[in-house]
């Protein structure tokens, strides 16, 4: 009887070939699958948004966000994509020794630079779209609310909140090869991702949507009207946080974060189960 799934050791092994097929990638092609990712992750951040900017009640908006945001990384697995914090997985090649800790790193550094521009341009192409406009400018205050709160996040926080994430979404990734057929690849990837979106967690490059994203909202004096009236932000705390050094400021805690839970807290632990034999 055919087994419809791989177990964890072969998912491991089969996370390694792919780490060993990313690294010898051309150049621009490694480029287009990074922004197409991005652009993935974007439009699932961008949708989830629109759904809930609207709701009060934060558990029920997070439950319907986290019902939307998944589709995000099913079109990444399903479509073709390269995710910087699913590649973090890679950790595990380079303990077995198919490639060498440069190679990684050039390849995260590529996918990560390449989801920026996918999920910019999508946060650009979404602003100028009018859906901002939902509810006589609600949805865009939300996004400033939304980029706002990103910004201000203490780093101690965002670190650890990139650690929580990414443990997620690399159990995501790994739960989505454990399935042969597409059925069950998205039933791997919903709840997890669901579970992360609840959390509340920080995600790198759902952050390079939300806060560009913000940013761009920001630029409209309407929005910010809106988001003083809905959330009581002030033009100069607006002006002050949701802006580039504002996006650096989390982004690169949460980018640490996303790697150690990624590489930490997923990869290595799997690697010592499964690989014992070869340390």
């Amino acid at each position: 009887m055919e087994n419809h799934i791989y177990t964890p050791a072969q998912v491991l092994e089969l996370n390694m070939q792919a780490g060993e097929k990313k690294v010898v990638l051309p150049v621009i092609r490694c480029i287009l699958l990074g922004m197409m990712a991005g652009a993935f992750i974007a439009f699932g951040a961008a949708t989830s948004s629109a759904t809930v900017h609207h709701i009060a009640n934060q558990g029920v908006a997070k439950a319907l966000a986290g019902a939307i945001f998944p589709v995000g990384l099913m079109m990444i697995v399903l479509v073709g994509g390269e995710l910087f914090t699913g590649d973090c997985l890679m950790i595990a090649g380079v303990m077995d020794k198919r490639f060498g800790v440069g190679k990684m790193v050039k390849v995260l550094a590529m996918v990560w630079i390449s989801n920026l521009i996918g999920a910019v341009i999508i946060a650009g192409l979404t602003a100028y779209s009018g859906l901002f406009d939902y509810s006589n400018g609600g949805l865009g205050a939300f996004m400033i609310k939304t980029a706002y709160g990103k910004c201000t996040i203490a780093p101690m926080k965002a670190v650890c909140s990139g650690i929580l994430c990414n443990i997620i979404v690399c159990c995501a990734v790994l739960m989505a090869t454990v399935a042969k057929d597409a059925a069950g690849k998205i039933a791997a990837i919903f709840f997890p991702i669901m579970a992360f979106v609840i959390g509340g967690w920080e995600h790198c490059v759902a952050n390079m949507f939300y806060i560009p994203a913000g940013i761009f909202a920001a630029m409209s004096d309407n929005y910010v009207a809106q988001a003083e009236e809905l959330y009581g932000l002030s033009v100069q705390q607006i002006s002050s946080h949701v802006n580039v050094a504002g996006f650096l400021a989390n982004v690169i805690p949460v980018t640490i974060g996303n790697i150690l839970g990624g590489m930490v807290f997923v990869a290595l632990p799997l690697y010592v189960i499964h690989k014992q034999k070869k340390l």
